[in-house]
């Protein structure tokens, strides 16, 4: 009786790993938004199901007899991206059931689909003041041949009163590698602000620093008088201290920035200058929405926007709307291939991964003429009335 028990057993994990196979290396399908701008896939490429078994479950049976699960994993999502090694990676924010977020890589073939996390995730090197909670990791490859991460890292407010115990304060970690294995913790962020967020590096030096986008804020939650996206410049990072920041994309009323807009992924340099990719915020009844948009900045002066588009690029489809945190979407990674084509890694709602692919032609394209924002309501008609002029005699 107790062999067939202790086979039971066996049975069960073994169909825990070969489902878990199947599920992994499930192909994902291209679906072409009616936009033109970009195809995304049917499926998330990261879940909280994706995590290894072994990260869950003890799979010792005389220490685990009803085969639970001991760790749970409630969400992946907000990944930062690489091309390493012939492969797409993704530093996943990956959060337990205990609300605590820690950093994984996860790697896939073809960048789509396959994804499958490496053994162990990272156990992130500490300052003198270790990290309560960390999240939102950015991967920059730089110039000076370092692959940099930088997160938000979140420790209690102690200016906070006894009984509040959700106050906090946010502020950029870094750390880097030239392996993605073997991790530098450097000082976090000296700036001038109250808090920081949404942080990354600019790939390359500029005028012999290192040039780095910010997103100063009052408090936790409240970017108050200032926000927007910051450039600011550091001359080194082991003493990383923002010198000359300011604003460079500021939040503006009735917009889908209007309460506060962040940096996504660093930007792509392409040969009309660089591309970026950042998240949007406004307030709904419902709450708050998140978006994605892309402007780009002068290849010369990387603190002049040149082109802006209207509006959002990408918004929460009907899937995307619905999880932990509804109606976000947000980006802290793409990657752009050889061949032109970009991958933008996107988390819904706080929850899950995604891609969209698109080309950098397309995505120049859309910068450079589609309409900028006239933020008036007669202004946005004026420009259908532009467009309806335009196209006088072709319908």
């Amino acid at each position: 009786m107790s062999k067939l028990k202790e086979q039971s057993k066996n049975e069960i994990i073994q169909k825990l790993f070969d489902e878990h196979k199947e599920f992994i290396q499930r192909k994902n399908i291209a679906i072409p938004h009616p936009s033109r701008l970009f195809t995304k896939y049917k499926y998330p490429i990261v879940t909280a199901a994706h995590t290894p078994l072994h990260w869950r479950f003890d799979l010792n049976t005389d220490t685990n007899p009803n085969v639970l699960e001991r760790i749970g994993v409630n969400a992946t999502f907000n990944a930062g991206a690489i091309k390493w090694n012939n492969k797409y990676i993704l530093a996943l924010r990956v959060e337990g059931k205990d609300r605590k977020s820690f950093f994984a890589l996860a790697q896939s073939p073809n960048g789509i689909d396959n994804f499958e996390f490496w053994d162990k995730p990272i156990l992130l090197p500490q300052t003198n003041d270790p990290d309560v909670n960390v999240y939102d990791m950015r991967l920059t490859l730089h110039e000076d041949g370092f692959i940099y991460g930088i997160f938000c890292t979140e420790r209690k407010d102690p200016n906070a009163p006894e009984s509040d115990t959700s106050s906090a304060i946010a502020n950029a970690g870094i750390i880097r590698s030239k392996d993605l294995i073997n991790w530098e913790r450097l000082p976090d962020l000296i700036s001038d602000s109250n808090q920081q967020r949404n942080v990354t590096l600019h790939p390359e030096f500029v005028c012999g620093k290192y040039a780095i986008y910010t997103r100063p804020q009052d408090g936790f939650i409240e970017t108050g008088a200032g926000g927007g996206i910051g450039l600011g410049y550091v001359d080194d990072m082991k003493h990383p201290k923002v010198m000359n920041e300011v604003i460079i994309n500021p939040k503006e009323y009735h917009t889908v920035y209007e309460l506060k807009n962040g940096q996504g992924p660093s930007p792509i340099k392409t040969k009309e200058g660089w591309l970026h990719l950042a998240h949007g915020v406004r307030n709904t009844a419902a709450g708050l929405r998140y978006v994605l948009y892309l402007f780009m900045t002068d290849l010369n002066d990387v603190s002049k926007v040149i082109h802006q588009p209207a509006g959002y690029f990408m918004a929460p489809d009907d899937q995307e709307i619905i999880g932990d945190v509804g109606n976000v979407l947000f980006a802290n990674g793409w990657i752009n291939d050889e061949n032109g084509n970009v991958f933008i890694y996107y988390a819904s709602s706080d929850t899950r991964m995604h891609v969209a692919t698109s080309k950098i032609e397309i995505l120049i394209d859309y910068c450079k003429n589609t309409p900028e924002d006239k933020l008036t309501s007669r202004g946005s008609v004026e420009l259908i009335y532009d467009l309806i002029e335009k196209n006088k005699g072709k319908y």
